[in-house]
């Protein structure tokens, strides 16, 4: 028993670096790929630069629920690939313990992660994806205080066009300064002022803006010629437009919607019409099936981590993303086809799931109980053929 113990504590510590590391990897490649477009989006928006780090916070869960399952795989099939090239695998199969007995500790991170996995994508991801949404409305609508761009028109609401030629202090000193507003009486005031800066005032709908040294224009109706001012100090008392609250969690978006709300959406008869309907049981089934595939992701890594005798091929490795990869693909097309009507989507996200199992059951059988087996013998031979004949047809060093 105690040894049994110790070889769980091995099979434990050999598998949690790998799968940490894989998942720590995933996540870094997905947020550093998005991190550059969301700063050329915030710059381009006008926005402060830290709203790219809450922007990215809010795109964890979403990267989390896709880095886990690789991340599961990819460690419990390295962590059982070193074993088997160091042929302690071979050593523990020969003191009785079959791979069903060494499936204890994989599935003890399997079953938590999947669980945790099925948290996120049911909760934690609508919530925050939610959020982020949130945050591209403000930023567009100014409420996050978008940046005045330097040389360029800048439009603040409808009614107040302000243009600045240089900017010094962080934004608190302003130089070479046009200003045109209107009102809805049909006033229309512009001025021009060699330095400028914004004062703000107790009500939040006002602010200041105090300029210096420049000329004005003043122009309405009522005035027969436009009247026009020199001045050393001028104050303009700005309107801040109003800004529009974001609408609420849900609603139409069943991305946003929590896994029992799918449920009565797409069940309980709360979707507003059908094709919403359609929608949330279509996203409901994609998210149950893509956390059931992680039960049977322990079977995939063992039968693809365990090479031919006599060979370090790693085309299990490859295998095994384009495995994941490829079944997480078919469930996004199977989700689009059941939203719009063209599949049944218990049908087409439960068979694909059965499928992929019973392939990997069938793989695992091969591997745990047939002699000598190998359920991806063929592709190893095949791959091995393939490489020798590349390798034969390159250009073959001469010997000096």
């Amino acid at each position: 028993m105690r040894q049994t113990a110790l070889l769980d504590h091995y099979l434990a510590r050999s598998i949690a670096v790998p799968l940490v590391g894989s998942l720590l990897l995933a996540a870094m490649l997905l947020v550093l790929d998005k991190m550059l477009r969301l700063f050329q989006y915030v710059v381009d928006a006008g926005g402060p630069v830290s709203v790219v780090w809450r922007m990215l916070a809010n795109l964890l869960p979403e990267y989390l629920a896709l880095g886990i399952p690789i991340g599961l795989m990819l460690g419990i099939l390295l962590a059982f690939r070193r074993l088997a090239l160091t042929s302690e695998l071979d050593a523990m199969r020969g003191v009785g313990l079959g791979y069903s007995r060494l499936l204890r500790v994989p599935y003890a991170y399997a079953i938590p992660l999947a669980a945790i996995n099925l948290f996120i994508v049911g909760y934690l991801e609508p919530y925050t994806h939610y959020r982020y949404e949130g945050l591209r409305f403000d930023l567009n609508s100014g409420a996050l205080g978008a940046a005045i761009k330097v040389g360029e028109f800048n439009h603040l609401g409808k009614r107040l066009t302000l243009r600045i030629e240089r900017s010094e202090n962080k934004g608190t000193q302003l130089h070479g300064i046009f200003v045109q507003m209107d009102d809805p009486k049909g006033m229309a005031v512009a001025a021009t002022a060699e330095n400028g800066k914004f004062l703000s005032t107790d009500d939040p709908n006002l602010i200041l803006f105090r300029m210096t040294k420049g000329r004005l224009v003043q122009d309405s109706p009522k005035f027969p010629v436009p009247r026009t001012l020199a001045f050393d100090l001028y104050t303009l008392p700005i309107n801040l437009p109003a800004i529009d609250q974001f609408r609420r969690r849900g609603g139409t978006v069943s991305d946003e919607l929590y896994l029992h709300e799918l449920w009565q959406a797409g069940y309980g008869g709360e979707a507003p019409n059908e094709h919403q309907k359609l929608e949330a049981q279509a996203a409901f089934h994609f998210r149950l099936v893509e956390v059931m595939m992680m039960l049977m992701l322990p079977l995939l890594a063992i039968a693809l981590a365990v090479p031919p005798k006599r060979s370090s091929s790693s085309l299990g490795i490859f295998l095994g993303i384009l495995i994941v990869v490829a079944y997480h693909k078919v469930n996004q097309y199977a989700e689009q086809a059941a939203t719009n009507g063209q599949i049944n989507a218990v049908v087409g996200l439960w068979v694909p799931l059965v499928l992929f199992a019973s392939m990997i059951l069938w793989m695992y059988h091969i591997l745990a109980h047939k002699p000598g087996g190998q359920p991806i013998g063929a592709l190893e031979w095949f791959a091995s053929k393939t490489a020798r004949r590349i390798r034969n047809l390159l250009p073959k060093a001469r010997a000096a």
